[in-house]
């Protein structure tokens, strides 16, 4: 176990990974993820001597492929210390981060993208949109949202919505033959016939979020709400808006009618940032079969059925 001052007077506080991060490291990326993980507490002490950094506490519950640390800076300004694990949907995280430059986004301090290191500035890290109501919620959520759609700089390195998407529809048709994957099967190809139909239609390509929900929006001090963690890619703003669709699912199911309350909440964001509401539907549905597959070959039996039957609604 490494350890870091703590600020402020002698001792050392622990820099154990949290338990999230143990778990879905655990998951979902085999042995290069423990491997990541045993070098993960010195890796994050390398970063705080070589950054100056004095570590407050390592943020909990944290992030599922990164370490969170409250620090302070050299000159004792609140920063947050951000190591995380570099796969294909991160590695370009600090890039979107850079262009962005804090609209509508955290704003990025520093970064060594070879080590997942970033240095951000710190916001209400326990007061996301999840906090305030629904419909409160979801108006907050597009206003930010619709601040990150600007056109990518000329040579980003942002993977396309038609590329990213390319690996998840493969691994999809896969999972497809598996036998307990039999049910769900017309559901599967729905999904993919909807994500062929929709990348046959040009649309206007922008810089997009790419994991955009109410937990990835925080409170802060500059402007009421800022977006973290992205998983930047360049495409269409209805995939995009597609993870929003289906946010809170669980209340969606607990409610009366939830069928006719998911078509809604479809209709109302696509008119509110102007997104045609079918490409939402269809990208809704696509990505929420996608997940709710992954999580079922992964053992996840509740957040697969749900998000399946999540799909069907639509």
């Amino acid at each position: 176990m490494a350890s870091a001052p703590r600020p402020g007077g002698p001792g050392t506080i622990p820099l154990d990974p949290p338990d999230r991060l143990v778990r879905s490291i655990g998951a979902w990326e085999g042995d290069a993820g423990q491997e990541w993980l045993a070098g993960l507490p010195g890796r994050v002490a390398a970063t705080l001597e070589r950054w100056e950094l004095r570590p407050e506490r390592v943020f909990t519950p944290g992030g599922r492929l990164s370490m969170i640390v409250l620090v302070r800076t050299s000159d004792d300004a609140p920063a947050v210390l951000k190591v995380g694990m570099v796969t294909a949907g991160t590695e370009h995280e600090h890039t979107a981060l850079a262009h962005w430059d804090g609209r509508g986004a955290v704003r990025l301090l520093r970064s060594e993208p070879a080590e997942g290191a970033m240095l951000l500035e710190r916001l209400q890290g326990e007061v996301s949109l999840r906090s305030l109501p629904e419909p409160k919620a979801m108006l907050e959520a597009t206003a930010t949202l619709q601040r990150l759609w600007v056109a990518p700089a000329e040579g980003h390195p942002f993977a396309s919505v038609a590329d990213d998407t390319a690996g998840l529809a493969a691994r999809l048709r896969e999972r497809r033959e598996l036998p307990w994957a039999a049910e769900v099967r017309p559901l599967i190809d729905e999904a993919l016939a909807l994500r062929e139909q929709l990348l046959s239609t040009a649309v206007e390509d922008v810089l997009l979020h790419g994991d955009y929900h109410h937990g990835n929006v925080l409170a802060a001090e500059r402007s009421p709400w800022l977006a973290i963690d992205p998983k930047p890619l360049v495409g269409d703003r209805a995939y995009d808006l597609a993870w929003l669709v289906r946010d809170r699912v669980e209340t969606l199911a607990a409610a009366p009618g939830p069928q006719a309350a998911a078509r809604r909440r479809v209709a109302k964001l696509g008119a509110a940032l102007d997104v045609d509401p079918e490409r939402l539907r269809g990208w809704s549905c696509f990505r929420a079969v996608e997940a709710g597959v992954r999580s079922l070959s992964a053992g996840d039996r509740q957040t697969g059925e749900l998000l399946l039957e999540f799909a069907g609604w639509l």
